[in-house]
């Protein structure tokens, strides 16, 4: 099992001034900018609060300081070019027109607002593990949580990764208790049923175990949960008729359970349908795991949902995980 925990911090407290000037160097300028820019790695953690170069200054005293500054400032732009490539290569759009089936987190985004810690599992095989990607920086929990932390710079956000490759609903549900409830989690997002349907498993028999799964987790505090159905993919694709009744049986388990769901299949269909990338360009060449753009995006368009669900508590809205409503994500 991987796991990765990745919190704010102090710069002060993680390098001397001139290393945490030169990070404020770097640090986006804008929104869009900030979405297009990379994940840092869990030991390089989130960028500041946006501060211009006339607004920093490097406080290098000695030789030996220039020196770590320097060198801090190297390993920051290779972090920042290699995941700006990314959605520079392509561009992560949301689908126009798309199901939009997630509504609000009331327990996650009211936490965001009060400024208090929030402690996110991110739950599920090896799509979640990050299997495909080129490093650790580009799994979607690392990718998510760096969007948070940029979004909510002062937040103390922590997100877990309890993937593990090759497993599904019934091994999922023998760590359930302890990788997911145990962690007493404010937002547990819960990909599942791929390997069901590559192992002509039961969708029905997956749904149940899902359904009884979020039952005991909704008893044991209350967390805001999220399912994220299988990715469209080659693999899962030539088993269709399967992929789709697990795909409608998920989205029936969240409307019953009153949870929400990210609906990975459609997104993924739509782009290479409706925007025409071609499946190369988000899937490895086993033709079922995601590769760096594809779990970029996919944390970029979860990450907004959330970050929404944070507006609508701040407006004083707040739409229930069960309101299915159709408008763009």
């Amino acid at each position: 099992m991987l796991m990765s925990s990745i919190r704010p911090f102090c710069l002060t407290s993680w390098l001397a001034a001139p290393v945490a000037a030169a990070l404020l160097l770097l640090t986006p300028v804008s929104q869009s900018r900030a979405q297009a820019q990379a994940t840092p790695a869990p030991a390089q953690a989130a960028n500041p609060a946006p501060a211009s170069p006339s607004q920093t200054t490097v406080a290098a005293t000695s030789p030996e300081q220039r020196s770590i500054t320097a060198r801090a400032i190297d390993k920051v732009k290779q972090v920042a070019k290699s995941a700006g490539d990314v959605f520079n290569r392509v561009p992560c759009l949301p689908p126009k027109g798309g199901a939009k089936a997630m509504g609000s987190l009331p327990h996650v985004a009211s936490k965001l607002v009060a400024g208090k810690p929030v402690v996110i599992v991110a739950f599920g095989s090896s799509s979640t593990a990050g299997y495909g990607a080129s490093s650790p920086d580009f799994n979607y929990p690392n990718r998510l949580a760096a969007q948070l932390r940029r979004q909510y710079p002062t937040a103390d956000i922590t997100v877990i990764n309890a993937g593990v490759g090759g497993e599904d609903a019934p091994e999922m549900m023998k760590r359930l208790q302890k990788e997911v409830i145990d962690v007493h989690p404010d937002m547990v997002i819960w990909q599942v049923g791929t390997n069901a349907v590559l192992r002509n498993l039961d969708p029905g028999d997956t749904a149940k175990m899902v359904e009884d799964g979020i039952a005991r987790i909704q008893a044991a505090g209350g967390a805001d949960i999220v399912l994220v159905d299988p990715q469209y993919s080659p693999a899962v694709n030539q088993r269709k008729e399967s992929a789709g009744k697990m795909v409608k049986l998920l989205g029936k388990v969240a409307e019953l359970r009153h949870v929400g769901i990210f609906p990975r299949f459609e997104v993924m269909r739509d782009w290479h349908e409706n925007q025409s990338i071609p499946v190369e360009s988000f899937v490895i060449a086993d033709g079922l795991h995601m590769n760096d753009w594809g779990y970029a995006c996919f944390a970029q368009l979860l990450g907004d949902d959330i970050i929404r669900s944070v507006g609508q508590i701040k407006l004083g809205v707040n739409v229930p995980g069960d309101v299915r409503a159709y408008r763009p994500m």
